[in-house]
């Protein structure tokens, strides 16, 4: 029998935190064959362009995504040079390789459990190889999912802040990132202290709530990690409802933030979507 990726222990911490908590979890896929450095190459080389992404990675904490600057190397090359080169990559949508999605859908099926009785079906199953040169720095930004990232080669610092921080993330922040904009987010070096630290090596992983703040420091020898991801209703509804204020934002109106887990967030998330629908309706 396969020993499964996350074991009782982990599980258990996770239900505790989950969703609106970080927690540090160990985890059983270090030296999983699919996710070297000549299988993710490999990987790469298949991949969409767009879903390819790579840069220079000596930045600060906080930067203007236009400010970043490509690292002037191929894909193969920048794989294979990365313990030198100062390169930041990302392979997106891994799933949409037959066999790694097989190993995303195995991976969270095993966290499935602990997950759907608080927010319901695990939605949009997307997974993330991220791999950095030493000292690489991920710059203070928020993602829209439900995330875990497995810690596979190397070690890194993830600065996790609250979700719940308007001052960290402002509700025009939310708006601009649900209508396009940049994850980034603008940092100030006394939000410093309000984040908490987890340090990742081979086995240990971090789940990050639905759009918490963080950035990410890498440690002094090249990083691959594995992030996996899903959507909720719950999440959904946080959206749509940031996209009803969006709206009303327009109209010279000052909406208040919608309200984390475990509030639903049903009015302004239905109000949008009843919008939205009409939109689409009279485009056609």
């Amino acid at each position: 029998m396969t020993e499964p990726v996350f074991a009782a222990p982990a599980l258990a911490a996770l239900r505790r935190a989950y969703p609106e908590a970080p927690a540090l979890l160990d985890h059983g896929m270090r030296d999983h064959p699919m996710l070297g450095f000549d299988a993710l190459a490999e990987l790469a080389l298949s991949m969409r362009e767009v879903d390819v992404e790579y840069n220079r990675a000596d930045l600060p904490v906080g930067i203007d995504p236009d400010a970043v600057e490509a690292n002037g190397l191929g894909i193969v090359e920048t794989l294979k040079t990365i313990e030198t080169n100062g390169s930041w990559m990302v392979l997106k949508f891994i799933e949409q390789n037959a066999a790694y999605k097989a190993l995303l859908h195995e991976t969270l099926a095993e966290i499935e459990p602990a997950v759907r009785d608080v927010t319901g079906e695990m939605l949009k199953l997307e997974g993330f190889v991220f791999v950095s040169s030493p000292g690489a720095m991920t710059p203070f930004h928020m993602d829209p999912e439900h995330n875990i990232l497995l810690q596979l080669k190397g070690s890194k610092t993830m600065t996790v802040f609250p979700a719940d921080d308007d001052e960290l993330a402002p509700g025009a922040a939310h708006e601009a990132f649900h209508n396009g904009g940049h994850r980034n987010l603008a940092w100030r070096d006394d939000f410093a202290s309000r984040g908490s630290a987890f340090e990742l090596t081979p086995g240990k992983a971090v789940y990050v709530p639905v759009k918490a703040p963080h950035f990410v420091r890498n440690g002094p020898e090249a990083s691959v990690s594995l992030s996996i991801t899903w959507q909720s209703e719950w999440a959904y509804r946080e959206m749509y409802a940031r996209q009803w204020n969006e709206l009303v934002r327009r109209m010279g109106i000052e909406p208040k933030s919608p309200k984390r887990f475990p509030h639903q967030n049903h009015a302004k998330s239905l109000a949008w979507r009843t919008i939205d629908k009409a939109r689409r309706v009279v485009g056609k």
